[in-house]
């Protein structure tokens, strides 16, 4: 039997782009399950949420806004600490890198050892890995919310609670009901779940579908239309994240092991989602914080590149 190719080394077939525009003056940057950006146009100026990997990256974003406007970028908004969306913000050139207090914090503790594991987990995402000058740090953080304007626009700017890390937030546009969710919500494709607080994830997507979004742009997959669109998705990341920390505490409960609940949990998760993009990248690393949130490790263990496949050959073997 051949080994599996750890997480998504293996994945090297490119993303066809998608640059869509979901409100007046909102877009949606989306590859095809790859991580989303989205785009804020205001009276005199221009958001970016979430800077992709690396600046060489960035620049198709950066050129795809050129076609649409041509008032300057700047804010970029990072709605949390992963490698993927944060290392290419020196790209933009922006006045204001944006994220929470927690994100901040995240990338102090833990932001170079998430930046080799993510570089190793999944190269592909990472192309011209050489033009990254460091780690990303936010210039303007916040604890709960704040309002941006972009002359007359107002964007919120929230943390409505933990899920996917512990620092996430949304970007919420009164004036379209439109929101630009971050990994809070996924539309089919796997959640990512080895920094998530499960217990606390669903709380915050009640939070977001009160708001009643006529779009949304989630952290992976389709940009979302229309209110029956955006309830689905989040209704589908609600029955991704309970159903694996549902799994999860019941084998804890049951003194299992923790390959043993990886077998539980793709016996419960697989005929539902085994389709969805990223879906084999994500268990192995979703079981193991499932396991550890479900045996009272509230705050998530750093994942090391060491530390990754170490956890992988144990799962997998």
């Amino acid at each position: 039997m051949t080994a599996k190719a750890f997480a998504s080394s293996g994945d090297l077939s490119e993303k066809a782009v998608s640059f869509a525009e979901i409100g007046p003056g909102l877009y949606a940057y989306t590859a095809q399950g790859d991580p989303n950006s989205g785009i804020i146009v205001g009276d005199d100026a221009c958001m970016v949420i979430d800077a992709q990997a690396t600046p060489a990256m960035a620049k198709d974003v950066i050129a795809r806004v050129a076609q649409v406007t041509d008032k300057p970028i700047r804010y970029v908004v990072l709605s949390h600490y992963h490698a993927v969306r944060v290392l290419g913000a020196s790209a933009y050139d922006a006045q204001g890198i944006v994220a929470s207090d927690a994100t901040y914090r995240l990338i102090l503790e833990r932001g170079q050892e998430d930046w080799d594991s993510e570089f190793g987990r999944f190269p592909r995402l990472f192309r011209d890995a050489d033009s990254i000058p460091g780690l990303t740090w936010p210039n303007l953080t916040f604890e709960g919310d704040m309002s941006v304007f972009l002359g007359k626009r107002e964007v919120k700017l929230i943390h409505l609670g933990a899920g996917h890390t512990a620092g996430d937030i949304v970007a919420w546009v009164p004036d379209a009901e439109v929101m630009f969710s971050g990994d809070l919500v996924e539309y089919h494709s796997a959640c990512y779940c080895g920094d998530a607080h499960l217990r606390e994830w669903p709380l915050t997507l009640d939070a977001i579908r009160d708001f009643n979004p006529t779009a949304l742009v989630p952290g992976r997959g389709d940009a979302l239309r229309g209110g029956p669109t955006v309830r689905e998705a989040i209704a589908m990341t609600r029955d991704f994240v309970n159903t694996l920390h549902g799994t999860a505490e019941l084998s804890v409960a049951r003194g299992r092991s923790l390959k043993e609940t990886f077998a539980a949990v793709r016996d419960e998760m697989d005929p539902k989602f085994g389709s969805f993009a990223i879906y084999e990248h994500c268990l192995p690393f979703n079981v193991s914080r499932a396991y550890d949130e479900a045996s009272g490790i509230d705050h998530p263990v750093i994942w090391t590149a060491e530390r990754d496949r170490e956890m992988w050959a144990a799962l997998q073997g």
